[in-house]
C-alpha cells in the first residue's frame, strides 16, 4: 500500500487493489476463527508496517496471527515457518491469470433479449 502511493500514474489503483486482495486472506481467516477480523487485520498490519519504515524493528515482519488465543504474535519464535515458496507461487499464478483476464481485448456480451410483444 506504501508504495502505490509513491506512484502517479493508474498502476497506483493496481498495486492498491492488489494490496487489498492480499487483506482478504488474514480477514477471511480470523472471520473463519470467530475473531473480530478488523482489529486484529489493523494490528497486524501496524506491526507489518512498522518493520518497513523502521530498520532497527524488522523483525516484526515475522508477525502473523494466533488464531486459537485470538491475538498478534511473532510466529517465527513460536516455531510457525511457513512454505514461502508454495506460497510465492500461488500468488504468481493467480497474478497471472488475474492479468491474462484483464488483457482480453473484446468483451463478451449477451444476445439482447427479443423484444417482448406487449400482450393484446
Amino acid at each position: 500500500e506504501n508504495f502505490a502511493t509513491t506512484l502517479g500514474s493508474r498502476e497506483q489503483l493496481a498495486i492498491a487493489e492488489f494490496a487489498d486482495a492480499l487483506l482478504v486472506i488474514p480477514k477471511q481467516l480470523a472471520v473463519n476463527a470467530a475473531l473480530d477480523a478488523t482489529e486484529l487485520v489493523a494490528r497486524l498490519r501496524a506491526f507489518h508496517n512498522t518493520s518497513q519504515v523502521q530498520e532497527d524493528k524488522a523483525d516484526l515482519k515475522y508477525t502473523g496471527l494466533d488464531l486459537y488465543e485470538g491475538t498478534v504474535r511473532d510466529n517465527l519464535a513460536h516455531g510457525v515457518v511457513e512454505p514461502a515458496i508454495s506460497k510465492v507461487k500461488s500468488l504468481r499464478f493467480a497474478t497471472e491469470a488475474a492479468v491474462s483476464l484483464l488483457r482480453i481485448d473484446h468483451r463478451i456480451r449477451l444476445d439482447p433479449e427479443e423484444e417482448q410483444q406487449p400482450a393484446h
